[in-house]
C-alpha cells in the first residue's frame, strides 16, 4: 500500500512539475517599446558623487557620461527595467515618465551664481561626440522618435533647469537626434508676430500642442512663465525669461507644423 501511494505521490509531483502546455505559434503584433522617450540630465555633481547617487542613493538612470577626458560611458541600469530618473514629469500627456523613457545623465556642475550673474558650466567634446553615438544606438535600436528626445526640464519645467542652455540641441538636431526648427521659417513668422503679438493663451495652446505641460488660463501666472522659459532655453538659449514675445511665437508655431 504505502508503495503505490509513493508512485501515485511521484505521478503527481511530475504533473505539478511540468506545468501547463504554453503555445507560443501565435505571437501578436500588437506592441511597442517600453521606452518612448529618452530624458537627458546634467548631474550637478563630480563623477564619484554621481556614481555614487546613481547606483546607492535614491535616483538612477540608464547611463552616465562622465567628464573623464575620453568621457566613458557607465551603463547603470538594464534599458529593459525602469531607472528613477524623471521623477514627477509629463510630455504630450504622458505622466510620470520613469516608465516610459531611458535617461541619460551628464557629468556637468550646471551653474553657479556669482556677482554678474549665473554661470553656465558647458559640455565637453567628448561627452557631446559619445551622447550622440549614444543616442543613435538607443533610439535605433528602441524606435524612438527624434521628437521624444528631450530634457529634463521640458518635462518638469517648474522644478528642473537641467541640462540647460548650454546643452547642444542644435547640433543633435543637425545628427537626427531631436527637433530644430528652420530658420527661414521662423524669420517669416517672427516678422508678422512682431506686429500683432498673440495672447498668452495661444501660447499656452502652442506649448500644450508641441508636449509641454501648460495651465490653459490666458494668465502669464508664473506656472506659465515657467513652461515658456523652459521652452526657449531649449529651442532659443540665448534668452529664456519665460517672456512671450514675436521670436518664441515663430519658433512655436514652425516647430508644431514640422512633420
Amino acid at each position: 500500500m504505502k508503495l503505490l501511494v509513493l508512485a501515485f505521490s511521484l505521478l503527481l509531483l511530475a504533473g505539478c512539475s511540468s506545468g501547463p502546455r504554453i503555445d507560443t505559434s501565435h505571437p501578436s503584433v500588437n506592441y511597442d517599446q517600453r521606452a518612448q522617450f529618452i530624458i537627458v540630465h546634467y548631474t550637478s555633481a563630480s563623477l564619484e558623487r554621481s556614481l555614487a547617487l546613481l547606483t546607492h542613493g535614491q535616483v538612477s538612470s540608464h547611463y552616465l557620461i562622465g567628464d573623464d577626458k575620453s568621457a566613458t560611458i557607465y551603463k547603470l541600469v538594464d534599458e529593459q527595467y525602469r531607472a528613477w530618473h524623471a521623477g514627477e514629469s509629463q510630455w504630450q500627456g504622458r505622466t510620470w515618465l520613469n516608465s516610459s523613457s531611458i535617461g541619460i545623465e551628464i557629468v556637468n556642475p550646471g551653474f553657479r551664481d556669482g556677482p554678474t550673474g549665473r554661470l553656465w558650466y558647458p559640455y565637453s567634446e567628448a561627452q557631446v561626440q559619445n551622447l550622440i553615438v549614444l543616442l543613435k544606438d538607443i533610439s535605433k535600436r528602441n524606435n524612438i522618435s527624434p521628437r521624444h528626445i528631450i530634457g529634463h526640464s521640458d518635462i518638469a519645467p517648474q522644478r528642473k533647469l537641467d541640462p540647460g542652455p548650454l546643452f547642444p540641441w542644435k547640433r543633435l538636431a543637425d545628427a537626427g537626434l531631436g527637433l530644430w526648427p528652420n530658420a527661414q521659417a521662423v524669420a517669416a513668422q517672427q516678422a508678422a508676430f512682431a506686429a500683432s503679438l498673440p495672447s498668452v493663451s495661444w501660447f499656452q495652446q502652442q506649448l500644450a500642442q508641441l508636449g509641454y505641460t501648460t495651465p490653459q488660463t490666458g494668465e502669464l501666472d508664473t506656472a506659465t512663465r515657467n513652461v515658456l522659459a523652459a521652452f526657449q532655453m531649449h529651442y532659443r538659449p540665448t534668452l529664456f525669461d519665460g517672456t512671450p514675445d514675436a521670436q518664441s511665437a515663430a519658433i512655436l508655431m514652425v516647430l508644431n507644423q514640422t512633420e
